[in-house]
């Protein structure tokens, strides 16, 4: 009499035994390794630990830190508003962005280094942020060869402002070093949020230049 078929398996029941890796876990979880520890603290090893798995079934997700690196941008960038471009007149749509990029690496200043050097390639909100901006200030009337340095000098003073959000409040203290003007000018600061009110002020002087170019530039 031939043997019965080969029931197949059951599935245990319960939680897998090996943690479920996913991609927006794992750029989750490098954030957060990268605020810990900064960008030499976050190695693929290290991540794996914190991630309860071997380094290999990481490499199964990503090849390298510098995509590890890339998938974090892009998940910040995807929650940078630039939908001013799509109505509102160039210089509008850029204070709208800037603000709202600079409220981004402020909450995440630990990743300010990693927008400033990593390459935009195969991170797609990156890409599509950047491409909204362009595609603004071209319709605005910028001349192409001054859209990039436009966009560069914009974000250069915002990551800078992102990161001015961590000074302590007594970085201009001289102590005893004698600096009349220095204690004068901080003592008359006013209170409340002298980081966001330096970055507006600042951005308003840079938007004033730029209006200044554009209106002098070659349609």
């Amino acid at each position: 009499m031939p043997a019965p078929p080969a029931q197949p398996a059951r599935r245990g029941r319960g939680r897998p035994t090996r943690p479920v890796l996913t991609a927006d876990g794992i750029t989750a979880e490098a954030v957060r390794l990268l605020e810990e520890r900064g960008q030499d603290g976050l190695t693929m090893a290290a991540l794996a630990r914190r991630l309860g798995v071997a380094p290999s079934a990481l490499y199964n997700h990503v090849a390298t830190k510098a995509d590890v690196l890339r998938a974090v941008q892009d998940d910040v960038n995807r929650g940078i508003d630039c939908s001013g471009f799509a109505d509102l007149p160039w210089d509008e749509a850029l204070a709208r962005w800037a603000h709202s990029y600079r409220d981004a690496y402020a909450r995440h200043p630990a990743l300010v280094p990693v927008m400033a050097v990593t390459p935009v390639d195969s991170a797609p909100h990156t890409v599509a942020m950047y491409e909204r901006v362009c595609a603004g200030l071209l319709a605005g009337g910028w001349p192409p060869h001054l859209v990039a340095d436009v966009v560069v000098a914009v974000e250069s003073f915002v990551l800078g402002s992102a990161l001015d959000t961590q000074a302590p409040a007594d970085i201009f203290d001289p102590g005893r070093l004698p600096a009349p003007a220095l204690r004068a000018a901080t003592a008359a600061r006013p209170g409340g949020d002298t980081a966001r009110a330096a970055f507006a002020l600042g951005l308003d002087a840079l938007l004033a230049g730029l209006r200044a170019l554009r209106a002098g530039a070659p349609g």
